[in-house]
């Protein structure tokens, strides 16, 4: 008999960006996500901001859609009479509030290659911001041994599972990494030091963590090799830089600018409504102060990260 699954630590952009299934072939067998970086996934450990759930059942028999949001996307969750625990759970649940899910996935596919990711939860409970700051570092450091994992594998593109296993690959990390390289390629390194870099701002604020990714840069190059993600590794310093000759300052500027996207969102979105602040009605705003629907777009994705704001539906904002 096989043991329960691991229960992966996973950001919702390594999950989300995943189109590869492996079927359990026989009745009862374990079913799979391979996402990018070879991580074959049946259930997952997650945390987040409960941003958003609604009940499409009846009372009697509840039938709960909900959306949790991390640092670098939504998860999504459906909760059945088959989850008796999580859907008691969710019925008391609040939003927003921080969360943690342990589930099983489940994949929707409405047509040829396209795959959509769901989680059906075993068990949801509110978390504190500690605990979310645990599971952001686990998840970093997974996410990192991944791609450590994966860059070693494509230093030689003829080698196959036996090969990996030989260099000390397990058999599931050897098999999932041949799976993902034939189905998505190389990965993009980049897509996934940002959300590191994101994950590591959000547990040191008080610090500078940089991976040499500018914040408003779109033209990052596509891959990197091995050497460039060893030197990638988080470089954290002190704030103090008096012995440095001084930069230019300009956080005084992101903060005003964040002050008055917060302050549009309030009045867009008077106490909270359910729906929250229009994005485009924000950037109109935003456009009489001179600033840009670009600079909006990055303003509302640091206040994100700081846990300030949140989407309860797509093209809205609403405060935390």
């Amino acid at each position: 008999m096989s043991g329960r699954e691991t229960a992966w630590r996973i950001f919702a952009r390594e999950l989300n960006g995943s189109s590869l299934e492996k079927r359990g072939s026989e009745e009862m067998s374990p079913s799979y996500i391979i996402t990018p970086l070879g991580t074959m996934v049946n259930r997952v450990l997650l945390t987040g901001v409960l941003t958003e759930k609604e009940n499409t059942g009846t009372e009697e028999e509840p039938m709960w859609r909900a959306r949790v949001q991390d640092i670098s996307g939504n998860f999504f969750l459906n909760v059945g009479r088959y989850q008796p625990e999580a859907a008691a759970a969710m019925a008391d649940l609040d939003t927003p509030s921080y969360v943690a899910v342990i589930g099983k996935i489940r994949t929707y596919s409405p047509e040829e290659g396209k795959v959509y990711v769901s989680i059906r939860p075993e068990r949801i409970v509110q978390i504190s911001e500690k605990d979310r700051n645990l599971w952001l570092l686990e998840a970093s450091q997974c996410m990192w041994d991944r791609l450590l994992k994966v860059r070693e594998a494509v230093k030689d593109p003829e080698a196959g599972q036996n090969e990996l296993i030989a260099k000390g690959f397990t058999q599931q990390e050897a098999e999932g990494i041949c799976m993902a390289l034939d189905h998505y390629g190389s990965p993009d390194s980049t897509t996934y030091l940002k959300t590191l870099q994101s994950a590591l701002r959000k547990l040191l604020p008080d610090s500078e963590v940089d991976f040499g990714l500018p914040d408003d840069s779109a033209d990052y190059p596509d891959e990197m090799d091995d050497s460039e993600i060893e030197s990638e590794r988080p470089t954290v310093q002190a704030t103090d830089t008096s012995s440095a000759p001084a930069p230019a300052d300009t956080s005084g500027d992101s903060m005003d600018k964040e002050e008055i996207i917060l302050g549009f969102i309030d009045r867009l979105d008077p106490g909270g409504s359910a729906k929250g602040a229009p994005r485009d009605e924000i950037e109109r705003l935003a456009a009489e102060e001179g600033i840009s629907a670009d600079e909006v777009e990055e303003i509302s994705d640091t206040l994100m990260d700081k846990g300030l704001v949140y989407e309860p539906n797509l093209g809205y904002l609403r405060k935390i």
